[in-house]
């Protein structure tokens, strides 16, 4: 597990950073947010969404109503030197939370650390597809959040992004500005499941969740998991 609690990571620096990144953000790019009364104001939560590109987990934080930590590469907080500390500072400012990757438990490590969160009230956000869209198609969801959400027994606010994939496309070195929207969907509560066998209760609430989560996007549906793409040894 990681070094540094997951409800203390940076709280100075996600102070400083919401202050300044907020309003910037939003003058940039005006993002269009809807749902936002459908993210409970306290207790734990978790914000479960699709994934078109590494800029959805600032996003998500940055439109939030409350802080939403996201887990993140463990490298991005252990630098030095000037570069070191403003890597850490970013992302300990967007609530990120580190983990070791090439762990052989990072996936259990990644879903204990989120549970730290859930169980301390916080709001945690995840991506049920596991890594992020290169087709722009919305893939099968897998079911730690519905583990998360039964274990912790919190409910889960599905996210529909749009348009982030196009703020740095593949291959584009910068930036750019595009029309991007955040909706939060009603919250689905693991009460229903309730009284199924576990297997059962989490796939059901996980596919329920895709499903909500289809709706506020407008992804075209994959019937398959979503998987990392490997490299041609050719």
């Amino acid at each position: 597990m990681a070094s540094v609690p997951a409800t203390t990571v940076g709280p100075m620096f996600y102070r400083v950073g919401a202050t300044l990144l907020q309003p910037v953000s939003r003058l940039l790019y005006r993002p269009t947010i809807t749902g936002i009364e459908n993210v409970p104001p306290k207790g734990g939560v978790i914000l479960a969404s699709n994934h078109l590109s590494f800029i959805d987990s600032f996003a998500i934080p940055l439109v939030a109503p409350r802080k939403v930590s996201f887990l993140a590469k463990s490298d991005y907080f252990t630098g030095s030197g000037p570069r070191g500390l403003l890597s850490r500072g970013f992302f300990s400012s967007v609530g990120a939370i580190p983990v070791d990757r090439n762990s052989s438990r990072a996936a259990q490590e990644s879903l204990d650390l989120a549970l730290e969160v859930l169980q301390a009230g916080g709001a945690f956000g995840i991506y049920p597809e596991g890594t992020r869209s290169r087709d722009g198609r919305l893939y099968r969801g897998r079911t730690g959040v519905g583990w998360l959400a039964l274990t912790a027994g919190v409910p889960v606010v599905p996210v529909g992004l749009r348009g982030t994939d196009q703020i740095q496309p593949v291959g584009s070195r910068w930036p750019r500005l595009a029309k991007v929207s955040v909706a939060f969907g009603p919250p689905i509560h693991p009460e229903t499941y309730a009284g199924m066998p576990a297997g059962r209760a989490r796939r059901e609430l996980t596919d329920d969740v895709m499903d909500a989560i289809a709706l506020l996007s407008g992804q075209e549906r994959a019937d398959t998991y979503n998987e990392v793409p490997t490299l041609d040894p050719s």
